[in-house]
């Protein structure tokens, strides 16, 4: 299905996004959305501090079935 975009000025940008990203209009704007819902996740998850341990390879492989 192509998208339709009724107005010139979102239409341009839209083209800008595409051609800096090097793909189609529909991708440039889906891959915004994505990234508009992702950004507050990361800004919680970054706004954590950090403990300073060692991630344990062993225990996430036995979560994980990996072992």
């Amino acid at each position: 299905m192509p998208l339709n975009i009724r107005s010139e000025i979102v239409n341009q940008l839209a083209e800008r996004l595409a051609a800096r990203r090097q793909v189609n209009k529909t991708d440039a704007v889906v891959t915004l959305q994505l990234r508009d819902r992702v950004r507050p996740l990361q800004h919680r998850v970054l706004s954590r501090p950090a403990t300073g341990l060692e991630a344990d390879k062993a225990f996430y492989d036995e979560l994980s079935g990996n072992a």
